[in-house]
């Protein structure tokens, strides 16, 4: 049998087995472990939620570049959103954007995008720690 650490029948029977052991102290390690999945959980929803929000602005900001406004830049910032979908990191939402721009000519350079990338990721943790 190999250790797998990922196992969860595994990792139940070794808390069983440490429990058995070490009592009462076992509840508190067990809390301790709850604990940190918890933050984990939450820490990772909230950067899912980051990032959307920035994609969502980074998507209304093209637009603007893009000459969309109103229905149309809604739905391209939703495209936008969309696209990072494709793969995990930002370079999905980069290409997205920087290949829409070179298609309707729109001088924005790399650094440019993601500075905004960057700018707009701020705005959009600080709007979720704000509650707006």
């Amino acid at each position: 049998m190999s250790l797998d650490p990922t196992n969860a029948d595994l990792r139940t029977q070794i808390y069983q087995y440490l429990y058995q052991l070490l009592g009462p102290a076992m509840t508190t390690f067990d809390k301790r472990e709850e604990g940190f999945e918890k933050k984990f959980a939450h820490d990772e929803e909230l950067r899912f939620k980051a990032n959307a929000r920035r994609n969502k602005l980074l998507g209304l900001w093209a637009a603007d570049k893009l000459g969309l406004s109103g229905a149309e830049a809604e739905a391209y910032a939703k495209e936008v959103v969309v696209a990072d979908l494709e793969e995990a990191g930002d370079e999905d939402v980069f290409r997205k954007v920087r290949r829409d721009f070179d298609a309707k000519g729109v001088a924005q350079s790399d650094h440019q995008i993601r500075r905004t990338m960057d700018e707009l990721m701020e705005r959009a943790i600080a709007q979720i720690k704000s509650g707006a």
